[in-house]
């Protein structure tokens, strides 16, 4: 079985504002690339966050059959809760140590549900470093944006 890296990346044109995601799937035998998949969408009106967990959460849906995955992201916030936060929140009833709701609860209810059938390792890598597969996942998320930027859509 292949080992599968996915390196997730989110965009957005104002927080909120028209957003992109885009994951870049590639699977590993023996060292060797055996195969590469392109994800990517966007949304009219979003913020970062959401499309940072959407490139994570697409990746992970995505696979057709329970896998071990790597999900590299240069987002602290995506790292950090699913890997931490997410089982306060849980606990709490969906709430942080505050007691507030969750920001983002429903993607965070996903990412949880996708991540439960895979052998899941999530790594960060800062964004914007010259890292090439992360910034071709840059790049499949400004292009999942640009429909949605305005005066960009629909061949305009």
């Amino acid at each position: 079985m292949p080992d599968i890296l996915a390196y997730t990346d989110g965009a957005c044109s104002g927080n909120p504002g028209p957003g992109g995601w885009g994951a870049l799937m590639i699977a590993r035998s023996d060292g060797k690339v055996v195969k590469e998949r392109e994800l990517k969408g966007g949304e009219p009106d979003t913020t970062n966050n959401r499309m940072e967990l959407l490139a994570a959460i697409s990746a992970l849906e995505s696979l057709s059959r329970p896998s071990k995955i790597t999900i590299v992201t240069d987002s602290a916030y995506v790292k950090n809760g699913v890997t931490g936060w997410i089982h306060g929140w849980k606990r709490n009833g969906w709430r942080t140590s505050q007691k507030k709701p969750v920001k983002n609860e429903d993607l965070w209810r996903r990412i949880d549900e996708a991540q439960k059938r895979h052998d899941v390792t999530w790594e960060w890598v800062k964004g914007h470093a010259g890292h090439p597969e992360n910034e071709r996942a840059d790049e499949l998320a400004r292009a999942g944006m640009a429909p949605f930027k305005p005066g960009k859509g629909n061949g305009a």
